[in-house]
């Protein structure tokens, strides 16, 4: 008997740490760009130099970097820019 309890209190507290784990998950993906399960990055200004040397700067609605690549995607008033890092200029803070 004792042990069919103690199986019961295993399986609960597994269940319960799983979904600690969820919300957890579920929490930290606060900002604009979720870059790995635990962790986020927020920009909320971002600078970028066009090829004809325009440069456009606004809040940035979300980014996205690329796996092995130089090349970053920023939307800023529901336009989307993609070019490379260099081009650029992503901070926390407005200016």
């Amino acid at each position: 008997m004792t042990t069919k309890i103690v199986c019961k209190v295993y399986v609960v507290l597994i269940l319960v740490v799983v979904a600690v784990i969820g919300l957890i998950g579920c929490l930290s993906v606060a900002g604009n760009k979720s870059i790995g399960p635990d962790l986020t990055q927020t920009f909320q200004w971002a600078i970028i130099q066009l090829g004809n040397g325009e440069l456009i700067e606004g809040t940035v609605t979300t980014w996205h970097d690329f796996k092995n690549s130089d090349v970053v995607q920023v939307t800023i008033d529901k336009i989307t820019y993609l070019t490379h890092y260099s081009n650029v200029i992503l901070t926390t803070e407005c200016p």
